[in-house]
């Protein structure tokens, strides 16, 4: 199993007016890795995947903040798959900033048609190209 990996810059725009992640800009940081996963880790273009008429809509988050990042901080993220079942992943993100632990998620998200939106199984190109992040 490996994990895909991304560092991310906490910007500006990301931060409140206490100079700290907004709390739902973690959120806008975990889709970003998702689709940097997509074209980088799994060969799979994400905007692509998208404009084909395919989606992966989050259906469950379960989330920790565990140490504040101010602006100018550099998150490690790290994205491993917790389950792939036959249309949805579960995906399981550590983020960490100077040594310590700040963030982790959890996120299923399901294997959608855009048109009509509903569950399709994951292709088996796709599936054995997610398959090599499992837990």
């Amino acid at each position: 199993m490996a994990a895909f990996l991304r560092d991310k810059r906490v910007r500006f725009h990301h931060c409140d007016p206490a100079g700290i992640v907004f709390y739902p800009q973690y959120f806008v940081l975990f889709h970003e890795l998702m689709e940097d996963w997509f074209t980088e880790g799994l060969g799979e273009d994400y905007a692509g995947f998208v404009r084909g008429g395919h989606g992966l809509p989050t259906v469950k988050v379960e989330c920790e903040f565990l140490a504040p990042n101010p602006v100018g901080d550099l998150i490690a993220f790290e994205l491993s798959l917790a389950k792939l079942g036959t249309s949805s992943v579960t995906m399981r993100i550590v983020g960490r900033a100077r040594g310590v632990e700040c963030v982790r998620a959890t996120i299923v998200a399901v294997h959608s048609s855009l048109h009509p939106l509903q569950s399709v199984p994951i292709p088996a190109k796709l599936r054995a190209a997610m398959d090599l992040y499992r837990l």
